[in-house]
């Protein structure tokens, strides 16, 4: 091979390198904007899922505070016919004669009866129950507030049931205030 030809040839070799080098930078160009094209598109679908979270959170918070809020409306809503009950013997009061006040007072028994059995029906129906004083003493469920000699029961035996009290559900709401023997 001649000089020139040698020459000419490692131009044509410098030169296809030189191409191949632009080629292999204008594919890296390339896939750089494409792999920064990728990030918008990932950060733009993060930033919307992020909001879309926070979003529905906020809905769940606002949601569980309207139901905190009104979670006794069942049961307010069934305790008013107990009251209106209640209103209406006291109405009864305001009317009676002078003269028939055995008779009065023998239908205001019998009505205030129906009133508690309708107040306890009430109480039932939403797991509210009164706590059993014919047992033991049982320190979870009553609380003694005295004790005292008694030949009729045994030692830690309930004698009298100064405060009733009720559970709902599984917890006590409020200890029955007893007295027990000694």
């Amino acid at each position: 091979m001649s000089k020139d030809k040698k020459e000419t040839s490692i131009e044509a070799e410098i030169e296809t390198t030189e191409e191949s080098v632009e080629q292999k930078e204008e594919d890296n160009i390339s896939e750089v904007e494409k792999l920064k094209e990728k990030i918008a598109e990932l950060e733009d679908k993060y930033i919307r899922t992020h909001a879309s979270f926070e979003n529905s959170k906020r809905l769940l918070a606002k949601d569980k505070a309207t139901a905190v809020a009104y979670a006794n409306e069942s049961f307010a809503k069934d305790i008013l016919t107990v009251i209106d009950s209640l209103d209406s013997a006291l109405s009864m009061i305001d009317n009676v004669d002078e003269s028939d006040t055995k008779e009065f007072l023998k239908k205001m028994k019998e009505g205030l009866k129906l009133v508690d059995e309708q107040l306890h029906k009430v109480l039932e129906k939403h797991d509210i129950k009164n706590i059993d004083c014919t047992k033991e003493y049982d320190p979870n469920l009553h609380q003694a507030i005295m004790q005292v000699e008694s030949d009729k029961h045994k030692s830690g035996q309930i004698v009298q049931v100064m405060q009733k009290g009720y559970t709902i559900k599984d917890r006590v709401l409020r200890p029955a205030m007893v007295t027990t023997a000694k």
